[in-house]
């Protein structure tokens, strides 16, 4: 368990006001440069510390250092408003705000203090190092070890897809201290500037090109035994504990993202002319946008439902995190994926920007757990009961 406790909701008025501010910040900050920097592969640090200005750089962390310290129902609906700007983006706050809230929740008062403040005003980054070339969604098959040396841990291997790599001020790092499993896995807070820390090139991706991945890698990296996050032994569950609140946030990404293309859509049906009359007037259209706005409406319900579930602690509340960002991240790019066909030829070209939220919400279905192992938490947790 983490050592938070659930903020209230926002009144209606106050919710809006900050729903209304991120639009502005999208509309303004983010949308009219994202095919930009996808194009040119440029990650807007410059634009980040904005978003940490806003707020956004600590959306559910603790107000004592300076957090929004919002509800997860309340935050996904930032998300939500962030990724109609530009999903890639939207994606790397997500992340960076798990990492963020990964330190208030277990950190010690020390380590709060140490990290918080600058990871909150993003004038610092977080990146999260689970994954390995070798563990994937077996996470617990990690090999990167932590090996104690009087008071100190040395990290020695390497983390794979890596989001922030290379640009993070500290990484939390998921190490084996113990025997093989689950049980044997610690979390670290190593900092980017560390003695033997090095990255890999840049990945060529698909999608989510305005932000970087890349390997992370551990040479006898050396960290005091305070570097610790939470207890020896129980990185594993801490990192769980975090991939519940990322799935909530990159579901509301997907509903974003797709929230946008298919607003594109609907204005083009209505613009576009075949056979003397707007393709608005077909049937075939009129189903295909009735289909695509239920769905996407269906997904948008029951992420807020798991939000709710997690702030009130449901005992299905992981459940309920699983079913959201495999229903959401899947009818993300449906929906988008349809929004492209909609426009024709035209959606697949670059200008248009539809093609550009096809890929980024591509990933979405892959990263926080595949969907696969979204059904595996979902069934395990069914069948158990």
């Amino acid at each position: 368990m983490s050592m938070t406790v659930t903020p209230a909701p926002l009144s209606d008025e106050d919710r809006a006001a900050i729903i209304a501010a991120v639009r502005e910040f999208a509309q303004s900050q983010l949308a009219p440069h994202a095919l930009e920097w996808d194009q040119a592969k440029h990650f807007p640090r410059d634009v980040l510390r904005a978003a940490g200005e806003l707020g956004l750089g600590g959306i559910v962390v603790r107000e004592d250092v300076g957090g929004t310290e919002l509800t997860r129902t309340d935050a996904v609906a930032v998300f939500e408003e962030l990724a109609q700007g530009d999903p890639t983006i939207a994606a790397y706050i997500s992340i960076h705000n798990m990492v963020a809230w990964m330190i208030d929740a277990y950190g010690t008062e020390a380590q709060r203090r140490r990290w918080l403040p600058g990871l909150v005003d993003m004038t610092d980054l977080g990146a999260y190092c689970l994954t390995e070339p070798g563990a994937g969604s077996d996470a617990a098959a990690i090999v990167t070890t932590a090996i104690g040396d009087g008071d100190e841990f040395v990290l020695t291997g390497v983390k794979q897809f890596i989001s922030g790599g290379g640009e993070a001020a500290v990484y939390v790092v998921m190490a084996r201290t113990g025997e093989p499993g689950a049980r044997g896995i610690t979390a670290f807070l190593v900092p980017g500037e560390a003695e033997g820390l090095s990255f890999g090139p840049a990945e060529k991706k698909m999608g989510w090109n305005a932000q970087p991945t890349r390997q992370v890698i551990f040479d006898r990296v050396r960290v005091p035994a305070s570097a610790v996050l939470g207890q020896l032994g129980k990185g594993f569950s801490l990192a769980m504990s975090g991939l519940d609140g990322g799935r909530l946030s990159i579901a509301a990404c997907s509903l974003g993202g797709a929230q946008w293309a298919l607003d594109r859509a609907i204005r083009y049906v209505h613009e576009r002319f075949t056979f003397g009359e707007p393709l608005a007037e077909r049937q075939a259209v009129v189903f295909a946008v009735a289909d695509l706005a239920t769905e996407l409406q269906a997904a948008r319900a029951l992420v807020r439902e798991a939000a709710h579930a997690y702030d009130t602690h449901a005992p299905d509340a992981a459940m309920q995190c699983a079913m959201a960002k495999r229903f959401a991240t899947d009818v993300g790019f449906r929906v988008a994926n349809e929004a492209l066909q909609l426009h024709g030829g035209y959606g697949y070209l670059q200008d248009f920007g539809i093609e550009k939220v096809v890929r980024d919400l591509r990933v979405h279905q892959i990263l926080e757990g595949t969907n696969e192992i979204m059904r595996v938490i979902i069934g395990r947790h069914l069948l158990r009961r």
